[in-house]
């Protein structure tokens, strides 16, 4: 199979074999870890399992048996969609999912949203404004960013729009403003990845003939930019972005902690606090396909937005080798 139908097919065949293989090491991981999750987690007098329903699980998960056995059926169970049953609650994994995923993809939405935005004016900061007029600022804020944890950025936004300003409280998280800074924390580390690499590319493109040709016929530097440099240099943007959701999901879960959100942060908390196993297996599961889904996607939208990548055969060049220098 040639062309991009062969080139799809291959990378959602990859991408199936990513997932499992991050589903299978995240079993080994999580079976290695010491300690009981029988005594440790269904015999704890505060989780109110009888010993019929803790007989159940045990049969369920096969907990009694080898970790080969117990992973060849978990590995079963989750390609049908089945994430198990909570070891501390007895609920259905899925359902303790659905009721925390909604706020955590909310902050991470609104956190990819502040990042390309302050990606973008910083980008296009760097080559409108002229030199000596802050220009060099705004090409060292990626590196100043890139040097902040986000914690720090969150505890500093609390002490100074909430302690000081009380422009959101505290005690509601989940409000709109306390929504947009816990964004904002995630967001801005997020954004120097994106604006060293829109920077790299229009620095680029407006080093190319055709560049100096348009200046050269009196194209000013705002219609340079938007009709000629921008759309060149945002392709690998893309690259980037896609690899980002990782640290969106990975940021979301400190963000959550520190703005007091109950998202998959405090569900994972609890879940490691109380090895409640399954738990645990399914949200990292759910990071590994988001994550493989993301960039699968941004696979497949490459060589439709670029035919640089399409060689003269149909066959389809790898986005990484295209990557600005």
């Amino acid at each position: 199979m040639r062309g991009y139908p062969g080139f799809a097919a291959r990378r959602v065949g990859q991408a199936v074999v990513v997932v499992l293989l991050a589903y299978v090491a995240t079993f080994v991981v999580i079976s290695v870890l010491p300690g009981d999750p029988v005594t440790n987690t269904l015999r704890n007098p505060e989780n109110g399992f009888t010993e019929d329903q803790i007989a159940r699980i045990v049969s369920y998960y096969g907990l009694d048996r080898p970790v080969p056995v117990q992973l060849w059926e978990s590995l079963s169970r989750f390609l049908t969609g089945d994430l198990g049953v909570s070891l501390r609650s007895n609920r259905p994994v899925s359902e303790s999912l659905l009721e925390v995923l909604p706020s955590t993809l909310t902050l991470a939405g609104a956190a990819l949203v502040v990042a390309v935005v302050l990606a973008a004016a910083i980008a296009v900061g760097t080559q409108v404004l002229p030199r000596g007029a802050g220009q060099g600022v705004l090409r060292s804020l990626p590196s100043l960013f890139l040097s902040v944890p986000n914690f720090v950025i969150g505890l500093v936004l609390i002490h100074v729009f909430a302690l000081q300003l009380s422009l959101f409280r505290i005690i509601e998280p989940d409000s709109a403003w306390a929504t947009t800074f816990a964004a904002v924390a995630l967001g801005i580390p997020v954004s120097a990845q994106l604006a060293e690499v829109l920077i790299a590319g229009l620095d680029h493109e407006s080093r190319q003939e055709y560049a100096a040709v348009a200046r050269s016929r009196g194209l000013g530097r705002g219609r340079l930019l938007l009709r000629h440099l921008l759309r060149p240099s945002s392709l690998p943007v893309v690259t980037v972005l896609a690899l980002t959701v990782g640290e969106l999901l990975g940021g979301a879960l400190i963000t959550e902690t520190i703005f007091g959100r109950a998202g998959v942060g405090s569900l994972v908390e609890s879940s490691v606090t109380t090895q409640d196993l399954p738990v645990l297996q399914a949200v990292v599961s759910l990071a590994a396909v988001v994550f493989v889904v993301v960039n699968l996607v941004a696979d497949l939208v490459y060589p439709l937005l670029d035919p640089r990548v399409r060689t003269p055969r149909s066959t389809v060049v790898p986005r990484e080798e295209l990557s600005p220098a």
